[in-house]
């Protein structure tokens, strides 16, 4: 009888050896629920080169490691040697194997695959698969009872690729949001979970205490820390969630939940199987990862991140007042953890409201923010475990490595491309600063991923343009610095367009978690290649990209001048024009389109009859500047870089007339590092320019006002402290000098260290120097603000009105 074909999506891989062979566990999610996968007898290889394949089996032979196979391959390395599999039946011996091959200075290729990974990855398998297998009879035992599992179990599995929009849509993954509170030294007080279940919310919180008379239905109570995590363990198991998320929800929450478990001797059985989470830690950071089996645990701010989200600070209250426009629910943010203790010895129903508050909050940043549907979609798309962390490298190398396997090759390990070649940045141009009218922005569409398809850059594609120039054959396409690329045999370019057609269908769709997904991986693959930490780097690779980019907007630019316009900046992709200020707003947009075609067209033809390659590149009007900025360098007469402002007409869908709207790029307006006063204050200056108003009378009003302490809260200084404090020896910068001076008063008041181990801090300059927000005690330096805030941004663009900071205030000065 045949079996069965079920589909599923992967929440959790594992290798492991059992009973001296290797065992690959898959967890995952199906339209009827979890399920669990064996995959039995899979073997795992390195290679060798077949020069060295007798060397390397003596030596194996001469410790005693079994090998279960050796197979000579047609396959060969990046230098054109061909190699040998070597194959072993548990990953204890393959990993013997590999240090003493290394110890015997016998190189071995494609040794740092895990099992599980190299399994999925050759099947070209992302997060969605099919699968057959032999069911199991499931029974989890404990101490008191016999409980059925909440999934199915299969071994003896085999496994096929599933793509994403053939997944079945019935399989939806279940999620709820974790957070719990606690003392200063870790002593649990309560645990929150909040889910949505078919439109309904799902609310519960465990909370240590005597049961108190409440109206609050939610709360549990429970006698001990014990029963507190107990009962955790078995919402969890009951609920049975595929997703659990938080805020810091990994380092912190569930850290502290098994720092706890095993002071107390229980067992954290959070696994769909009951088992208990295995921890890794990261060598180089206090990252640590949690590996739960058949659950994954997702934390808001790493994932945030990874989807390119960006705030001054990353904790939740400022995140959900950004996103939600709500915050905690607690009087104090900054001393949230005394008031939750003194909520949970005398108001246990207000911390119960705080704690289930902060869960709803991380779910609805999820929500808004579509992270989960991005979790699912970059999985779907690179293989990528849908917790991993960036990972762009993996993400390149799932999708690369099966295809370069079917070409006959194996990859070359970490550093076997690198040499004293450099590839430089991304182009900018000198500025021409200035204040103009009239300036248009072209830009050209995703241009690394554009001229890695028009010209064919691809790690394969350059070892065999290479051996197709060395052999004088097929014409491969010329690249920079002795670079060759294949006209036929090459991958990335087909990636790429197959990941651009699937974000042009998601754009059409108004897939925006989808579309913001590929566009991530897309525009990651070059940064990819120029990375020594990716195993196909070559600076040729970079270089090629890069230097075209170079070159290709210096024609560009040569383009433009010729028609009569002026080049006033450009940058990586971009290119401002200026115009003239006799044109109105709507021949600037004609004369932007015509530009476009223009140079499309030319690009079309240049790179045809000089390359012989259909051009993939596509450069658009984007924006036009009815006033623009381009500043200089603080007290030089020299144009800045990646600095500028500018004003645009945007459509007001309310009332559907056009209003002004300004644009800042790397000025203080948007720097974290810059007071709330210096930002205001830039922005209302640069609008009275930019509409040709006076600015005097605004200049000296601010003035005086912050002389008369009317802006005292919008001077502010917030800045991150990136090191250890004892760490900064020789140059200790104002916000260090705060920090070290409030530490010292926290520990005169017995009070806990904030701002030992990094962190923010926000802070005043007084008369007496940097001082801690909360601990002020001398008088502001106004005069410091004035000079160094409003001075250096009133500077930044009077002189282009004939006019300066110093001439306004002094004529005011000169009147007394």
């Amino acid at each position: 009888m045949p079996q069965e074909v079920n589909q599923g999506f992967i929440l959790t891989r594992q290798s492991q050896d059992r009973f001296g062979r290797t065992c690959i566990t898959l967890w995952l999610k199906t339209a009827t629920g979890a399920v669990k996968l064996e995959v039995l007898d899979e073997l795992s290889v390195f290679f060798v080169t077949q020069l060295q394949q007798d060397e390397a089996i003596k030596v194996l032979n001469d410790a005693s490691i079994k090998v279960e196979k050796v197979s000579p391959l047609q396959l060969k390395t990046f230098t054109q040697e061909p190699v040998t599999g070597i194959y072993f039946k548990s990953m204890r011996d393959f990993y013997a194997a590999r240090d003493r091959l290394k110890h015997h200075k016998i190189k071995c290729y494609e040794d740092d695959f895990r099992p599980d990974d190299r399994f999925l990855m050759e099947r070209f398998i992302t997060a969605n698969l099919s699968f057959i297998g032999m069911e199991k009879a499931n029974f989890q035992t404990t101490s008191d009872q016999t409980n059925t599992t909440n999934y199915k179990a299969y071994s003896k599995a085999k496994c096929k690729a599933l793509p994403y929009h053939q997944a079945d849509k019935n399989i939806a993954l279940t999620m709820v949001s974790v957070d719990l509170e606690c003392s200063m030294k870790g002593e649990l007080y309560s645990i929150g979970l909040y889910a949505k279940e078919n439109g309904k919310d799902i609310n519960c919180v465990f909370m240590i205490g005597e049961p108190e008379a409440t109206e609050l239905e939610y709360i549990h109570w429970v006698e001990s820390e014990s029963a507190l995590l107990s009962a955790f363990i078995e919402w969890i198991r009951v609920y049975d969630p595929d997703i659990m998320i938080g805020w810091n929800v990994i380092n912190f929450d569930f850290s502290l939940f098994q720092k706890r478990c095993d002071l107390l001797g229980i067992k954290l059985s959070i696994g769909r199987d009951g088992s208990e989470p295995y921890w890794r830690e990261n060598a180089n950071s206090d990252q640590k990862f949690i590996e739960i089996a058949g659950r994954v645990v997702l934390d808001g701010i790493d994932l945030l991140k990874t989807a390119t989200y960006n705030f001054p600070s990353f904790s939740l209250e400022n995140v959900s007042n950004t996103l939600l426009n709500t915050g905690k629910k607690v009087k104090d943010v900054d001393n949230r953890v005394q008031e939750i203790t003194d909520n949970f010895h005398n108001n246990k129903q207000d911390l119960a409201i705080y704690n289930l508050e902060d869960c709803r909050l991380v779910w609805l940043i999820f929500e808004k923010t579509q992270l989960l549907e991005f979790a699912i979609l970059r999985a779907q798309l690179t293989g990528l475990p849908i917790d991993r962390i960036g990972g762009s490298v993996a993400a390149f190398t799932n999708l690369y490595l099966p295809k370069l396997h079917r070409s006959g090759y194996v990859a070359p390990n970490m550093r076997d491309g690198e040499s004293g070649l450099v590839s430089p940045g991304g182009f900018v141009m000198d500025s021409l600063p200035g204040l103009y009218d009239n300036v248009l922005v072209l830009d050209y569409k995703s241009l690394y991923p554009s001229i890695i398809r028009t010209f064919n850059v691809d790690p394969m594609g350059l070892i065999e343009g290479l051996e197709d120039d060395k052999h004088q054959r097929n014409n491969p396409i010329k690249g920079f610095d002795g670079a060759y690329f294949s006209r036929e045999k090459h991958f990335l370019p087909d990636i790429i367009q197959s990941l651009w057609l699937e974000r042009d269908k998601a754009k059409i769709d108004k897939n925006a978690a989808l579309s913001q997904a590929i566009k991530i991986i897309m525009n990651s693959f070059y940064g990819i290649l120029g990375s020594t930490g990716c195993r196909f780097f070559d600076p040729r690779l970079a270089g090629s990209i890069t230097k075209r980019s170079h070159e290709l907007l210096k024609i560009t630019s040569k383009w433009i001048e010729t028609e009569g316009y002026k080049v006033i900046y450009g940058d990586t992709d971009s290119i401002f024009v200026h115009v003239g200020s006799d044109k109105t707003q709507e021949q600037c947009l004609v004369l932007g389109k015509e530009l476009q075609k223009l140079i499309n067209t030319k690009m079309d033809h240049l790179l045809l009859n000089e390359h012989g390659v259909h051009s993939q590149l596509e450069i658009e009007f984007e924006t036009h500047f009815s006033k623009f900025l381009m500043p200089t360098i603080r007290g030089l007469d020299v144009g800045t870089k990646k600095r500028y402002a500018g004003m645009i007409l945007v459509l007001d869908k309310e009332t559907g007339v056009e209003r002004q709207q300004m644009v800042y790029k790397g000025l203080e307006t948007v720097r974290t590092d810059w007071t709330e006063l210096a930002k205001e204050f830039q922005q209302a200056l640069y609008l009275k320019v930019f509409n040709d108003e006076p600015t005097s009378e605004y200049i000296l009003d601010i003035v005086e006002r912050t002389l008369a302490g009317e802006f005292d809260d919008k001077l502010i200084y917030r800045k991150r402290i990136r090191r250890r404090l004892n760490e900064y020896v020789k140059n200790v910068p104002p916000h260090v000098k705060a920090a070290r001076l409030a530490d010292m008063i926290n520990q005169e008041q017995g009070k806990p260290l904030r701002y030992q181990n990094k962190g923010w801090i926000e802070y005043y300059i007084t008369l007496n120097g940097p001082q801690a927000k909360e601990y002020l005690t001398a008088p502001l330096d106004y005069q410091f603000y004035i000079d160094r805030q409003l001075e250096a941004v009133a500077d930044g663009i009077l002189p282009f009105v004939g006019s300066s900071f110093n001439e306004v205030t002094n004529k005011q000065m000169g009147l007394f």
